[in-house]
């Protein structure tokens, strides 16, 4: 995804996400943003990219980042499961009490309306962290 003002790419492809590395290919160009991003990837029911989706773009050191807007694209995507991203401009991708609050909010948003938050890729420079595989938030 380029972060050149699009908020949206139509990828329509036969990508399927299998691990955190492959959401970081699709993101990592916003490692070298000077402000936070918050994005999302929807799929369909096999795990297949339908779109990825800016949410929100904040400042250097955080992004405001509601339910609403989070799924409110999930939906119009007719999406199974999404995968949330974003990244920590200083290139650190440990992830902060807020980042681990917000996720479990959007997990629990997502179990309600039946859209499932597979999980939460913090992209840094040169690496990423997933949320998941650190077990610091149970995914559905």
């Amino acid at each position: 995804m380029k972060f050149e003002g699009m908020a949206v790419k139509e990828t329509a492809t036969e990508t399927t996400i299998t691990t955190p590395e492959a959401c970081y290919e699709l993101f990592k160009d916003s490692a070298k943003l000077a402000q936070e991003v918050f994005c999302i990837v929807t799929l369909n029911s096999k795990n297949k990219v339908i779109k990825e989706h800016m949410i929100t773009m904040g400042i250097l050191n955080s992004s405001l980042v509601h339910p609403r807007e989070v799924f409110r694209q999930a939906i119009t995507d007719n999406a199974a499961a999404i995968i949330l991203a974003h990244n920590h401009p200083s290139g650190d991708p440990t992830p902060s009490s807020e980042d681990i609050k917000v996720t479990k909010q959007l997990v629990s948003a997502g179990e309600i309306i039946g859209i499932k938050v597979l999980d939460h890729v913090i992209i840094g420079d040169p690496r990423c962290l997933s949320l998941r595989e650190e077990g610091l938030v149970r995914f559905s």
